[in-house]
């Protein structure tokens, strides 16, 4: 508890440090960029500036969060007992215990943001001095690390900065472990290089004749064609194109079976002379979806937008962290005080939410939230208008279990002890009752998680979830299902979100083995 206090007072820290200082921390800063992209989460002052309130009202709740939960800490009495033999048999549950660790592991690298994930240089020395574009709220130009002409205006492209400066000793650039963005990062089309031999071209790593388009590149890093040819059994066949070095079409062919060729040149000099010009050898080319292919750096391949496969799946990770961190709070908070407040007071006020949930309960939940969605104009939308949604639907379940909770605990000897030496209702309940109900808490929550990212995947599969500037697992599968060819995007999807859900699984399995007090009674 306390290492968790510390950790809100700390992002809360960078967050306000970082909009006061225009410093881009990772993670600490989605605050104040969600609260500036959504309109309703911020308002424009008399001068015409915009104040983000949500975001200083999230820095707000996690510092005053973070403190009254590391004072606890320290104010509060012995441990108790019981709950220190939970865990302890918890750990003793390798499943469970290590797929927790597992899980840790993954959302402290989720929260590393662009130090993991991006294509804005971590560091960048140019002329004697250091830049650091990752941290910085502003986006840098081409001009200001010296590229002049039509360019100069352009954000800089850091990966091109690279590849011109990487014979030179002076300046240098520093990318993340994965140099693309999750989204708006279209690549060009990949491509692998053929091996000829006896006049049949062939990719390379594969013993079988090369079907599809080839190509010659004035230069590979920035798919420059020169000439692109059909192949047909590893032998050129059918039209070609070509491209002078500044991408202008110039060239057309057509070679027959027959071997006749038609052939059209508008180009300056002569025929020969462009077909002269140096490029590369015939390799062939990938377009998107592209399959894996390490050495231009897609380790799991493209999709068809031209999105790197594994920033796209990290960047759906990062969604499923944040918005569970936002979801989880508000819903057990609604939950479980309707809940206890049902149990605890009865008669018409339980009667009337009883009647008020079984109504909201028997509605079609994705449906609901299906048309709920679609009724949100698109300027509107983004993570925190489908959490919304999902949180005025998300409570109702929790309350059963605590309104029977507090239904079987309100009679007992300690309550009406309470009651005679003068404890409030609300004291009662938060404070005596709801301790009793921490088994059944902790219990739920892995198992909600799981249905977060059910319904998210299931919400952005179907087209109702978030805008595309988001990367989602739900559009990646459906992406997938719309190029059946292109089995690495499937493949790659079902395997990190049935992995996740696995993992959320065997947590939840554990905790409910560990707490279940009919299977671990005092005695024993």
């Amino acid at each position: 508890m306390r290492a968790i206090g510390f950790l809100f007072i700390l992002l809360g820290s960078l967050a306000a440090l970082g909009e006061v200082r225009g410093i881009a921390f990772p993670t600490a800063q989605w605050f104040f960029e969600a609260s500036r992209t959504v309109p309703f989460l911020n308002f424009t002052m008399p001068g015409g500036q915009i104040f983000p309130w949500f975001g200083w009202l999230s820095v707000a709740s996690l510092i005053i969060g973070g403190i009254c939960m590391t004072v606890r800490t320290f104010t509060r009495g012995p441990k108790n007992p019981i709950t220190e033999r939970q865990i302890q048999r918890f750990r003793e549950i390798k499943r469970g215990y290590y797929s927790l660790m597992i899980l840790i592991l993954l959302g402290g690298v989720a929260g590393l943001d662009q130090l993991v994930v991006g294509k804005r240089a971590l560091a960048v020395k140019y002329d004697g001095h250091w830049i650091f574009p990752a941290f910085l709220s502003r986006e840098l130009k081409n001009k200001d690390f010296g590229i002049t002409g039509e360019r100069a205006e352009a954000a800089a492209d850091y990966r091109e900065l690279k590849r011109l400066w990487k014979e030179t000793n002076e300046n240098r650039v520093i990318m993340p472990i994965v140099p693309y963005d999750s989204t708006g990062d279209t690549l060009p089309p990949r491509s692998r290089p053929l091996v000829e031999r006896d006049g049949i071209y062939y990719e390379l790593g594969s013993s079988k004749p090369y079907w599809g388009l080839a190509a010659r590149y004035h230069d590979i890093l920035t798919a420059k064609i020169h000439l692109r040819q059909a192949m047909r059994e590893g032998k050129l066949m059918g039209p070609q194109d070509g491209w002078d070095a500044s991408g202008l079409p110039v060239f057309n062919a057509d070679l027959k079976n027959d071997g006749q060729v038609s052939e059209r040149f508008s180009g300056t000099g002569t025929k020969q002379q462009f077909l002269a010009l140096p490029s590369t050898g015939y390799r062939a080319i990938k377009y998107h979806p592209a399959p894996p292919i390490p050495s231009e750096g897609n380790w799991l391949g493209t999709t068809s937008q031209g999105y790197d496969m594994l920033a796209y799946l990290y960047g759906g990770l990062q969604v499923n962290f944040k918005a569970a961190l936002i979801y989880l709070p508000f819903v057990y908070v609604i939950g479980i005080s309707i809940g206890m407040m049902m149990g605890y007071f009865g008669g018409w006020f339980d009667l009337i939410m009883q009647r008020m949930i079984e109504i909201f309960s028997n509605t079609p939940f994705l449906f609901i939230v299906i048309i709920f969605s679609s009724m949100v104009p698109e300027r509107f939308k983004g993570l925190p208008v489908i959490l919304t949604i999902l949180i005025i639907f998300g409570w109702m379940g929790l309350t059963y279990l605590m309104r029977t909770a507090a239904y079987r605990d309100k009679e007992r000897d300690y309550i009406a002890a309470a009651k005679v030496l003068g404890a409030s209702t609300p004291r009662i309940i938060f404070r005596h009752l709801l301790p009793n109900t921490v088994a059944i808490i902790v219990t739920l929550l892995p198992f909600t998680v799981s249905g977060l990212v059910f319904s998210l995947t299931s919400l952005d599969y179907l087209g109702f979830g978030l805008p595309p500037e988001y990367a989602t697992w739900g559009r990646l599968l459906n992406d997938g299902l719309a190029n059946l060819s292109s089995p690495w995007l499937v493949t790659s999807t079902f395997i990190v979100l049935v992995g996740l859900l696995v993992l959320i699984t065997f947590i939840g399995e554990a905790v409910r083995e560990a707490f279940d007090p009919k299977k671990f009674t005092y005695y024993r």
